[in-house]
């Protein structure tokens, strides 16, 4: 099941394993999805677009940070 985290009015989504983003995530959304070589982190623009970082994270602790100070960043 899907984690769900409001940070600074921006939707972070912690997806399970097996489960894809473009099922589950928005616009304007960060999707934060485990992958064998480490943790992805996506944005879902407009018109369902997604853009992600060209590397994986190490932890889900640095994907999460990355994601918040994005999310902080957006919105304002």
């Amino acid at each position: 099941m899907t984690t769900l985290i409001v940070h600074h009015t921006i939707r972070i989504l912690t997806l399970e394993s097996g489960e894809t983003f473009t099922d589950q995530g928005k616009e304007n959304d960060i999707v934060l999805q485990e992958l064998s070589d480490g943790w992805w982190v996506h944005f879902i623009g407009e018109g369902g677009k997604v853009e992600s970082y060209d590397m994986p994270f190490a932890s889900y602790g640095s994907a999460l940070g990355t994601a918040k100070a994005a999310a902080e960043f957006s919105a304002e």
